[in-house]
Order: C-alpha cells, then structure tokens, then sequence
C-alpha cells in the first residue's frame, strides 16, 4: 500500500474534476486527480457531443422531407444509411474525446491517480488496494450515471440507456422512449426523423425542463403533430420477447396496444454517482439522495475542507455549469480555510430538439412562489413571426418576465425556432440586470428570428406600464428576485 500526502485531492476526470484540478493548482503545489473509470468527460463521449451529431444527422434528413415546402424536390423518397450516420457519430465523438485525453495527457504521472476512491475519513481516502491519500481538501467530481427504474430491467438485454446509442453499429428498426426529459425528447425525435419507428411514453405530463403550462400544452401538440408521444402514459407491462421487448399501454384514445420494439431505452434521468464513495465514513450530512449537503455558491459540504461539483451535486447537471462548480470548488478546496462564494453565470437550459427549447433565470414556476414579487409576462407568437415563416420554421411561443415598478428582466421560457440563440441574448440581459426598456434599446437586424424577442419585450413593456391589477395577466407572488 503507497502512502500519499497532498493539499488537494480531486475525485473524477470529467469536466468540473479537471476544471476543479486546474484551478487547485494555481494556489496548492500538491494537488491528485484520482479517476476509475474512463477518461474522457460525460459531455464528450455520451452527452453533448455525440447526441448533437445524431441531430444533426436528423435535421439532414428532415431538411429533404419538408423541401417540397419551399417547392424543392428530389428524386424518389430519401434514404438514411443507419451504419454511416453511426460511423460518423461514433468518429466525430472518438475524435472529441481525444481532444479531453490530450488535455489529460497533459497533467505529470505523479498528479494522476487511477482506480476508484474511497473515503476512510474526512482527509483520508483509500484508492483500490493501492493506495491511502491523506489530503487536506478534497473536491468530489465523480459525475453520474443514468438512472434506470426496475421495471424497466424486464426488458432484459433489449434495455439501454442513452450511453448504449452512441456505440451502435446500425440504427435499429424501432425503439420505445422512456422519459420525456432533455434525453428523451432528443434521442428520440432524432431517431424517428432517421427513420426509427419511435414512440415516447412519460408520466406527470413532464415535457422536458418547461414548467408553464400554457407552453408546455402548444410544445405536446407540435411534438405529437410529427411523432408519437405520450406524456401520461398507462403501461401496464414490459417483457422481453424474444430479441424485442413488448410493451403493453393505453394509447392516447385509451385503447390498449402491445406493441413490440427492438429497445427500450431508459431516459428517466441521472443519480449521482456518490454510492461507493464511503461516505458514511465521513462527518457530512447527506440528504435524501445520499448527496452531501452543501452550499451551491461555495461548493463546501458543511463546514468540512469536503468540496462538491457537477453532476455529483446533481444541481445544474449541464457543462457549462459543472466548469464554473469546478473552478469554484478546486478554488475554495485548496484555500481552505478561507471559502468564499464564486460568482455563478445566469441559469440557462437549451434542449436541442426541433424547435426548441430554452430557459433562462427564473422561471414561471419559482416566481409564483416567490414571496413579495409581482411580475407580467411578455408573450409572442412565432406562428407569423416573419424570418421564421420565410424558413418554414413558424412554430413556437415565448415569455418574458418582468417585475413590476422596477422592470427588471427576470426570466424567460421558450418553445420555438433557434431558441439556443435568443436564450443566450436574454441570459447575457439576466446576468447584466437589465430591465426591459433597456433590452429595447438594443439592435434588431431584419428579417431575424431574434425580432420575435423584440415583440415580446414590446409587450412586456407595455404590460408593465399599466401597472398591477389593470393587466388581467399579471402575477401577484412576490423576497426580491
């Protein structure tokens, strides 16, 4: 058994553990990256990366159904070639992951520890049978894992989650969706536009992060308009049938099905993968989920030298978000003692289905229940929006959300076309504190889809100046925002 001392121990390579080892290091001489799994980060193997190339792919193949649209054809219907898209997806992803094992090639062999970790103490962790480290701080970065309910395993072999899709050698015939979460909307309305008989069955009437409901009931039709799915499904069995799974459900007219498919997959969302960490051997307080309870501005577990980041935390489980967790927590971890909060960027969600989905700051839901807040809602239409007309692309709506007497922007949720774009110009707005008369100072180019915004800035706008009371859509909720 090797003995090590260090300042900061950093548990998980993905990105907030190399964000978190990176930042440690500008302030701590001794700092480890221990990693048991793969190197590689989430994002870049079976995340972002690869689930982007498979919509795209889609979106190819999308592009030819509708360019009778515009009065454009082709000959004969088009075709996809299941083992080049995967071939594609498979090699632009490898090619991805590549770029993160240079970078990890990058760090000496004495500061990278392989095998998995385990905590005997708060400063002492255990790698394999290998190693004992005592560490004054320790950042826990370890990631997650899909999350997979029981019923599901009748499924047998034919069950998969999302990592499983991005190692096929051909798309499949068919395959049933479990979740309409961000994985599921996605995956799935990317392997029916590539010709994979699909089908989405969800519960609650979740339709990825949206939350009002005005939005979410306008994104259910559109979606249903183009592919099956099923936000309040009845499935009354699963089972494997020989190299299919069958599952067996009430359709949306109530009328019972059993339909077989080749897969199942599983998207109803990620535990964090704290389970084998040890950490009943340490002095932290663990929630419901066995989650240390930390605070979210310091990334500190208790007041313990113990740091949390990325999807560990399960908080904002998004890239961008796990990089400034990281950054944060390997700060804090190697001055430890001295914690202090880091500044974190305005929260912003994008769904890249078609159209899209994107939410900014506060949403609808948090704002009802915030105490001492009135707000309005600004709305638009993109159904006779032009630019979005012009590309076929007219479907979708937007809020904004505007505090009354102040103007303040304080969030935003759209369902519509290019919302990756507006939902960055309104998260720059969000982090700049702008109210909305400010937002309409700044310039619209025609013909964008970004004059859309501007509409519904015009009609928050016009909200605000009517004051409480007088506009019948205006929110009583109410401690600043």
């Amino acid at each position: 058994m090797k003995n090590v001392t260090v300042d900061v121990a950093v548990i998980g390579a993905g990105t907030a553990g190399m964000v978190a080892y990176r930042k440690a290091k500008e302030s701590a001489e001794n700092v480890v990256l221990i990693e048991g799994g793969p190197y590689g980060t989430t994002c870049a193997r079976v995340g972002c990366m690869p689930s982007k190339l498979l919509i795209s792919a889609a979106e190819a193949a999308h592009a030819i159904e509708e360019a009778p649209g515009f009065g454009v054809y082709t000959n004969g219907e088009p075709r996809v070639d299941g083992v080049k898209v995967m071939k594609r997806v498979r090699g632009e992803r490898d090619r991805f992951v590549s770029f993160v094992l240079d970078s990890i090639e990058s760090i000496p062999p004495k500061n990278k520890i392989s095998g998995y970790a385990k905590f005997i103490d708060d400063h002492t962790l255990q790698v394999d049978d290998h190693t004992t480290i005592e560490a004054k701080s320790v950042v826990i970065a370890t990631g997650s894992s899909p999350s997979v309910l029981p019923m599901f395993e009748e499924a047998g072999d034919r069950l998969i989650v999302n990592d499983d899709v991005f190692y096929w050698d051909d798309l499949p015939a068919s395959i049933v969706v479990f979740g309409a979460g961000i994985v599921g909307l996605e995956i799935g309305q990317a392997l029916h536009r590539l010709g994979v008989r699909t089908k989405i069955l969800s519960k609650f009437g979740l339709l990825g992060p949206l939350n009002h409901p005005e939005i979410i009931e306008y994104a259910n039709k559109a979606f249903r308009e183009e592919f099956y799915i099923d936000t309040d499904a009845d499935v009354l069995q699963i089972k494997k049938v020989g190299d299919q799974v069958e599952v067996r459900f009430k359709d949306l007219d109530g009328v019972l099905q059993n339909e077989k498919f080749d897969y199942l997959l599983a998207a109803t969302g990620r535990t964090p993968n704290v389970g084998n960490l040890g950490l009943y051997n340490t002095s932290l307080k663990l929630d419901e989920r066995g989650v240390p309870v930390f605070d979210r501005f310091t990334l500190q577990c208790g007041n313990s030298s113990i740091f949390i980041a990325g999807d560990a935390d399960n908080d904002l489980p998004v890239l961008h978000e796990a990089a400034d967790e990281g950054r944060i927590a390997g700060e804090n971890a190697a001055k430890f003692p001295e914690v202090h909060a880091g500044q974190r960027t305005a929260p912003l969600t994008v769904v890249f289905t078609d159209p899209q989905i994107a939410l900014v700051g506060n949403s609808h839901n948090q704002l009802e229940v915030t105490p001492d807040c009135s707000f309005v809602t600004g709305r638009v239409s993109f159904e006779n929006q032009g630019r979005s007309r012009v590309m076929l692309k007219n479907k979708g709506i937007l809020h904004i959300y505007a505090e009354y007497g102040t103007g303040l922007f304080l969030g935003g949720e759209m369902f519509g076309p290019r919302a990756e774009h507006i939902a960055h110009l309104l998260a720059w707005a969000y982090q700049k504190r702008m109210c909305i008369p400010e937002m309409l100072q700044m310039p619209f180019y025609h013909p964008v889809i970004e004059e859309g915004l501007r509409t519904a800035l015009r009609d928050a706008n016009q909200k605000l100046h009517m004051g409480p009371g007088l506009d019948e859509n205006s929110m009583e909720c109410g401690p600043g925002i």
